[in-house]
């Protein structure tokens, strides 16, 4: 029966693309609800995908986590802990020109919050191969 229960939730495994690019510091909320959803899609077990862009970048910015997890209140560990989960358990993902542009920072700076050795520099092509290999999209 346990390997039925299991061989039955792995066949129930999405393939997700999470992708942010609204900028996280004109919508907080909207940012901490897809981190939290992109955690929990790793944590029921999915093959999640997840692509930092445009302005989403800033979620990459090790500053800029701490202002936001402010927002879920002075001890809060939350945002933190849903980035730590993606690390964990996602394929990361980020648009080098966007990095660039937004955050001032290049590939193998270490300036991310997300180690080099984590994260895939990439761009439009890098978007399309994943958003079409996937079941599921979310987009914030």
């Amino acid at each position: 029966m346990f390997l039925f229960c299991l061989l039955q939730r792995l066949s129930m495994a999405k393939k997700m693309f999470v992708k942010f690019v609204s900028d996280p510091a004109h919508d907080r909320m909207k940012s901490i609800v897809g981190l939290a959803c992109a955690a929990q899609a790793v944590n029921d077990g999915h093959d999640v995908s997840v692509f930092f862009a445009a302005a989403g970048v800033r979620l990459l910015d090790p500053q800029f986590l701490v202002e936001l997890e402010s927002q879920m209140g002075a001890d809060s560990t939350m945002v933190h802990g849903f980035m730590d989960a993606l690390l964990d358990g996602a394929d990361l993902h980020c648009s080098f020109g966007s990095v660039k542009a937004t955050l001032g920072h290049s590939e193998g700076d270490g300036a991310l919050y997300v180690p080099d050795d984590k994260i895939a520099w990439s761009g439009p092509p890098g978007v399309v191969a994943l958003s079409t290999a996937s079941d599921v999209q979310l987009v914030y």
